[in-house]
């Protein structure tokens, strides 16, 4: 894949998804497990996005985990940062997961064992809750996010290749709709907006922030 022709994090902010935060106690793992097994109705905001590249064949099946970690200061968001050599979304910030194989019993099995490929984190420390809508990507996958409560201790061993940090981010940041910023850049297939998420030093933009939206949704629902 070809690298990005632009910056996105010097693009202008267009517009601010402005919500308020989802409340504390709807961040607590009761609530969170409730939430996911009796889901009310509500709708996604985004499930599929424009193409950033002009393509012919299928989606690519993937999944990711969504781990929220149980810190004692709160429940965090575990994300990774991607190698700059990689050929899909080098650099950026992405949930732990990748393609599906013919081995994989479902995507949950998927994000399970990428997780463990990608950061070292065993799956006995991931409780998962569920999963969100299938997500479209822009660069041509059909990505399932399987959401999973992990429970330290634990230890991480990231795979050098394909992740340069592991970090976490609270949840009660991210679900808080004054801190999503909608930008805009043209792609090769034309304009496309997207969700942009910065926390401190790390810019959590595109697919992942739009995961992140749709999990906003579902617990403010």
């Amino acid at each position: 894949m070809a690298r990005l022709h632009f910056d996105p994090e010097l693009l202008p902010v267009d517009s601010l998804g402005g919500e308020e935060p989802v409340s504390a106690d709807r961040l607590a793992v009761e609530f969170l497990r409730n939430r996911f097994l009796h889901p009310p109705q509500w709708s996604p905001e985004i499930t599929v996005e424009r193409l950033v590249r002009p393509m012919s064949g299928p989606l690519t099946e993937a999944a990711v985990l969504v781990p929220i970690v149980l810190r004692e200061t709160g429940p965090t968001l575990m994300l990774t940062l991607r190698t700059a050599h990689l050929n899909d979304h080098a650099g950026q910030i992405s949930f732990p997961g990748g393609r599906m194989e013919s081995f994989d019993g479902s995507p949950i099995d998927t994000a399970l064992r990428e997780t463990e490929e990608e950061v070292g984190l065993d799956r006995s420390h991931i409780d998962v809750l569920g999963t969100l809508p299938e997500y479209h990507t822009g660069t041509g996958f059909r990505v399932t996010p399987v959401v999973g409560i992990v429970q330290p201790p634990f230890e991480l061993r990231p795979e050098p290749f394909e992740v340069a940090e592991v970090f976490e981010v609270p949840l009660a940041y991210l679900m808080d709709g004054t801190h999503h910023e909608r930008r805009t850049a043209e792609f090769q297939t034309g304009r496309r907006t997207f969700y942009v998420m910065p926390y401190e030093r790390f810019f959590i933009w595109g697919a992942t922030a739009g995961m992140l939206r749709n999990l906003f949704h579902l617990l403010r629902a």
